[in-house]
């Protein structure tokens, strides 16, 4: 008898690779069928299309449009720029820091020593209470050490060091070493979730413009020109655009970045938060009145 053929034996890995091919076939037929994204931009706009589709909520799309916008930014992008930042002078008597406290509301203050850039610790609004019971303590010692962060810092790495080293405050420095502003977790969070209001926040009605702790006020960037208007009794026009972030845009000639200001019609517009390539809050004073040549002061 002659012996049966040998059978061939499968290679290592054959049968892998056909599932492995069967499933490749598999997913491009449904590729082919439902394509998926292929960019950020792309799947943003299938986000877009789900929440008019009421498949997720609209709260739910505004957070995981943040969620991957904020991939892209870095804390250079969220911070409060150094001209605006609330400072603490070590040097300074206690109730001048306690008015200070009083006045901004923040719950951490940068404190400095000398220079305004030369800043030496964190304090804690809650611990400078302690000085009121034993005004011997030396308030150095109850100063958090600083954290520093480049400008170029993501903000998907800083928000994990805020959870990791339990720090909320971090002073932004750019190329130079130099401070170039301060950012908070709440500045980062509020990239994913939109603007988080607090107890110090008056808002006014169920308008855009609402009336903060010093008296001044906060207008959307997309309030209405008109609304504006009648709220300081100024006339700015409003035939060539609908909200005052599109006027202040077109003055300035781009998108104002965070810290900015621009004047019109005797206001001062201080950019206070900027996202998504439009302004989202200004804090709106009266400009400063300037001297003319009939006033005796002649002008450049």
């Amino acid at each position: 008898m002659s012996e049966p053929s040998p059978r061939t034996s499968p290679k290592p890995g054959a049968r892998h690779t056909a599932a492995a091919d069967r499933r490749t076939v598999f997913e491009r037929l449904l590729e082919f069928l439902h394509p998926g994204p292929d960019s950020k931009l792309e799947l943003i706009a299938t986000l877009a299309d789900a929440e008019q589709r009421e498949l997720i909520e609209p709260e739910s799309r505004l957070m995981l449009e943040g969620v991957l916008r904020m991939a892209e930014l870095s804390a250079g992008d969220a911070m409060v720029a150094a001209p605006r930042m609330d400072l603490l002078d070590i040097d300074a008597p206690y109730d001048d820091l306690l008015a200070a406290v009083i006045d901004t509301g923040h719950s951490r203050f940068p404190v400095f020593e000398g220079q305004k850039d030369n800043i030496i610790g964190i304090l804690l609004a809650k611990d400078l209470l302690k000085l009121q019971r034993a005004p011997e303590i030396n308030l150095r010692i109850l100063l958090r050490p600083t954290v520093f962060v480049p400008e170029s810092k993501g903000l998907n790495e800083l928000l994990r060091d805020f959870r990791s080293n339990r720090n909320h405050l971090a002073i932004v420095i750019d190329e130079f070493g130099n401070t170039a502003g301060l950012i908070t977790i709440e500045d980062v969070l509020e990239e994913i979730v939109g603007e988080i209001e607090d107890e110090f926040d008056d808002k006014d009605g169920d308008s855009s413009i609402y009336t903060l702790a010093d008296g001044s006020q906060r207008v959307a960037g997309d309030a209405d020109i008109k609304a504006v208007n009648e709220a300081f009794s100024v006339q700015l026009p409003e035939e060539d655009f609908d909200t005052i972030g599109g006027l202040v845009a077109q003055e300035l000639g781009r998108v104002p970045r965070r810290g900015e200001i621009v004047e019109l019609a005797g206001l001062s517009f201080n950019v206070m938060l900027a996202r998504g390539g439009a302004v989202r809050w200004f804090k709106v004073t009266r400009a400063p009145e300037r001297k003319t040549e009939a006033d005796g002061a002649p002008t450049a």
